[in-house]
């Protein structure tokens, strides 16, 4: 089993943007990523697709869920400056249901989250940097204990 850990695609800038930031959505480089990351998780055998509010993480992992008949389900552990507590707490939850879950989130969010699976043990590739529309793959084991997490990048 897989869990799936996506930083949301491309949104352009957030000074060029007018709104509130939560709905800044995704560019054109941005949508082109997005299909970069659905045809890498199209034989996912994906269960739950969860994000942020943010309209660009909703937008990151739609077609994932639409693919797949589910909803994007939003949760408050993969909003922007969510604590690592919140959103590893979340994964551990998810890897103990024993299915394959895409969630959608931020650049602070994520790194933070990889950094205490690796202080939970986990076996972490060395990485600098995650650039928008990457993502990790987080392996679970039958038994329920995340036991690796990969960089993983589908962008074109």
């Amino acid at each position: 089993m897989t869990l799936f850990l996506v930083r949301h695609a491309n949104a352009g800038s957030r000074s060029d943007w007018d709104g509130a930031d939560v709905d800044r959505p995704l560019s054109g480089k941005g949508r082109r990523q997005v299909e970069a990351i659905t045809a890498h998780l199209a034989d996912a055998p994906v269960k739950r697709v969860l994000s942020s509010a943010a309209v660009r993480c909703q937008q990151t992992v739609a077609p994932v869920a639409r693919a797949r008949g589910l909803e994007v389900e939003v949760h408050p552990a993969l909003t922007e400056g969510a604590t690592a507590a919140q959103t590893t707490t979340l994964l551990w939850e998810l890897a103990a249901e024993g299915e394959d879950v895409v969630l959608s989130s931020h650049g602070d969010v994520i790194p933070a989250a990889i950094e205490a699976l690796r202080g939970d043990g986990v076996e972490v590739g060395d990485r600098d940097g995650l650039p928008k529309g990457t993502l990790y793959a987080i392996a679970v084991s039958d038994e329920g204990t995340i036991t690796t997490a990969t960089f993983v990048d589908p962008r074109p």
